[in-house]
């Protein structure tokens, strides 16, 4: 099958599975991998090879940037010790559990080898968590907590990684040599990432608000952004997150509102076409896996597999406590010192560990030999037991989601939507302030038009105060959904009319086209305004 035929042919396979997925309410990232999986078990068909550089060049940098792109800078400054904590402390902490587990149960890895497979499974994964804890209703700083975890930690095990490697490939390692490469890793990539983002804006500033332009150049930034970091040796991951939540933090200075909202519309499609490609593609490697092993004891693949794996988890729930009643307990700092101060949730966020593609990568970019010539040791169990890790924290441990949160009786956070619908009826009510100070004595504007201004702003409250607090706020409650109801009826109505002509030929193909545009985006104004 030729490349331009197998990506046509994953592409209907994932939408296929987004669609089965949202039917059968189980999170896309699972249903994927499991097909995958599935269809990598089907006798006579061709392995599919997932080339480790594809997914750390082509699908990570955007991927980390749309995700960074997406979190409030506001939100991550808050919440930075617990992120760190995750990220920076988890990551080592992991990383070190698992090196102990292999090393002490499983034949033939030295220190050297076991700290890699830790590196390897070290990190979080940025798509995979995300996708799956945004759909259980958990309270909003946990989401933020768990996604910049998921963003941050990437960097930090991929430079683990790249030293643990190292140390297996040449046979030396100083740990103060480490040390200071890894300050500067760190360092340089930030550095990087944030003079390309000051680049980017100076350049979205001079395309005269062009949408296309503006959207094109947000597609090109992270790529910019990893290969630049790369070339000088510094982490990648980091020079994309740092431009991504620069960027994101002054957009409304250099996007048009058009852009904006074109930027927001294509990259969403490319975010889902580009998480569900490479879940898919997990899914096939499985076959080709259990070749390379096949060498083995099913036995005791199995066995091992299971171990790393629950030394993974432990690993992750033991840190979690620890730092969220340690901090306490030693030096008597408030709960901000730690993760969270509930119990409940520490659980969930112990559980949350997915492991995902770049686990997978990074395993299948290990060299082939050492520089003597002879094979890189154990590599083959390094990827068998990563692909345990991750269908053991994705699949089993993202199936498993749900009902943990309904045991623990967590109930969804409605703060972040009660906030929201407080600060759209204060901007309104802003607005009505606004015409009446400067336009209710004005001869630029008629009591008509003003009039029917004020209205306008006074029905969105209106329409808000319906949700307020899950109540009817005030007593023509029946009478705006009924008037909200009649709009959008008017809308399909229009829209029908509008199809037929277009169909029919009577009308001017491109002002149709406009119209209909027009009627989508009313409605989905109107949609919005209503919180529907």
């Amino acid at each position: 099958m030729s490349s331009v035929a197998l990506l046509i042919t994953l592409l209907a396979i994932v939408t296929a599975l987004a669609a089965l997925a949202e039917r059968v309410r189980i999170a896309s990232p699972i249903v994927l991998v499991l097909a995958g999986i599935a269809i990598s078990l089907i006798p006579g068909l061709p392995s599919v090879v997932l080339r480790p550089d594809i997914v750390i060049l082509v699908f990570l940098p955007p991927l980390i940037y749309s995700a960074a792109w997406n979190t409030s800078w506001a939100d991550f400054k808050a919440n930075f010790r617990p992120i760190m904590l995750l990220a920076l402390g988890l990551v080592l902490f992991s990383t070190v559990g698992v090196a102990w587990v292999v090393h002490t149960f499983v034949p033939g890895f030295s220190w050297p080898l076991a700290f890699v497979m830790g590196a390897t499974v070290s990190t979080t994964d940025p798509i995979a968590g995300t996708s799956i804890i945004k759909q259980m209703g958990l309270p909003r700083r946990v989401v933020i907590i768990l996604e910049a975890e998921s963003l941050v930690n990437d960097a930090t095990g991929l430079i683990v990684y790249r030293y643990a490697v190292a140390a297996v490939t040449t046979g030396q390692f100083v740990l103060i040599e480490a040390g200071e490469q890894f300050f500067v890793v760190v360092l340089g990539g930030i550095l990087i990432g944030l003079a390309l983002a000051w680049v980017v804006k100076s350049i979205h500033q001079l395309t005269d608000d062009t949408p296309v332009v503006e959207t094109t150049l947000t597609f090109l930034t992270p790529f910019a952004g990893y290969l630049i970091a790369e070339e000088w040796h510094v982490s990648g991951v980091l020079a994309v997150l740092s431009a991504g939540l620069f960027l994101t933090l002054r957009s409304s200075e250099f996007l048009s509102r058009q852009a904006h909202l074109q930027t927001i519309n294509v990259w969403n499609v490319v975010t889902f076409l580009l998480n569900s490609i490479v879940f898919v593609l997990m899914g096939l490697q499985l076959r080709r896996i259990l070749l390379t092993t096949s060498g083995y004891s099913p036995s005791k693949l199995l066995l091992y597999g299971a171990l790393v794996s629950l030394a993974v988890i432990l690993s992750r729930f033991i840190w979690v406590f620890l730092a969220s009643y340690l901090p306490r307990l030693v030096v008597n700092r408030t709960a901000k010192s730690g993760l969270l101060f509930n119990r409940k949730l520490n659980t969930v966020i112990g559980w949350t560990g997915m492991r995902g593609v770049l686990s997978l990568a990074t395993a299948l970019a290990l060299p082939l030999t050492l520089r003597n010539g002879s094979p890189f040791p154990q590599r083959d169990l390094i990827i068998f037991f990563t692909y345990c890790v991750i269908f053991s924290t994705l699949v089993l441990q993202g199936l498993a989601l749900p009902y943990l949160i309904r045991w623990l009786n967590i109930t969804p956070d409605q703060r972040a939507k009660q906030e929201e619908i407080n600060l759209r009826i204060q901007l309104a009510s802003m607005a009505i302030e606004h015409l009446e100070a400067n336009y209710s004595l004005s001869e630029e504007v008629s009591d008509e038009a003003l009039a029917l201004l004020k209205h306008k702003y006074e029905t969105r409250i209106d329409r808000l105060r319906l949700h307020q607090n899950g109540r009817r706020a005030n007593a023509n409650a029946s009478e705006v959904r009924e008037t909200m109801r009649i709009q959008l009826e008017i809308i399909r109505v229009e829209r029908e009319l509008a199809t037929r002509l277009r169909r029919e030929g009577q009308k001017d193909d491109e002002v149709l086209r406009t119209i209909l545009y027009e009627l989508d985006l009313e409605e989905s104004r109107l949609l919005l305004e209503t919180m529907r």
